[in-house]
């Protein structure tokens, strides 16, 4: 008999929860081993149970799933985190993936698929349901070629200070401004400063574009 893969559901939803878990170990090679009905819930569970996979809801009171799957992965770089949700905002999928994420996946779906999404990310790979995967490719894109801002690179004469690259590297895993205060022990107002520095410096718009941009550059 092969290991069973353990798993930590993360939902507001008392009943949803309740039905869900009754789904999973109905699945041969799945198991629940816990639940959590927020994320702060959910981060505390996750560290004391280190389940296989975690099954994450997005809107909920308190803190919401995109800040405990960022608070998660603070803890564990090698978590599991598969989003199951009602939402199929463009916003909450790149958000998700941006915060540590491995997956998307509706909560209309069926059993076979759930299975198949859990054992793909828990496998180490990503799964997006196909309307995701449609969005996420649209998105991409919309961004520039590489050969395009081959001139603006070579542009980037003012290089990054050490504080700016250390902010731009807890930008990459998914922190807000107020994370990064607390992280660096800096007042938020001064790494929104940085923030308006650094995007200055790298030729774009916004954060996820200063992400992106460096790492291109081998920033991060």
């Amino acid at each position: 008999m092969t290991e069973k893969i353990s798993l930590m559901l993360v939902d507001d939803q008392k009943l949803f929860r309740e039905a869900m878990s009754l789904l999973i170990n109905a699945i041969d090679d799945l198991h629940m081993v816990g639940d959590a009905g927020d994320g702060q819930e959910a981060v505390d569970l996750y560290v004391e149970l280190r389940p296989n996979v975690v099954l994450m809801d997005v809107q909920m009171p308190g803190v919401n799933g995109i800040d405990a799957i960022r608070r998660i992965c603070l803890h564990d770089q090698q978590a599991k985190i598969l989003i199951l949700t009602t939402f199929e905002d463009d916003e909450y999928i790149l958000e998700g993936l941006r915060a540590g994420a491995c997956g998307y996946l509706l909560k209309a779906t069926d059993r076979h698929k759930l299975g198949d999404a859990v054992r793909t990310v828990y496998r180490g790979e990503v799964w997006l349901d196909g309307s995701v995967a449609r969005k996420l490719v649209k998105e991409f894109v919309r961004l520039p070629s590489p050969s395009s801002r081959k001139d603006e690179f070579k542009l980037l004469i003012e290089p990054l200070s050490v504080r700016e690259l250390e902010i731009l590297r807890l930008m990459a895993v998914g922190l807000r401004n107020r994370e990064i205060a607390m992280q660096l022990h800096l007042a938020e107002g001064t790494v929104k400063n940085y923030n308006s520095s650094l995007l200055r410096k790298l030729f774009v718009e916004d954060r996820t574009h200063a992400v992106v941009r460096g790492k291109e550059l081998g920033l991060i």
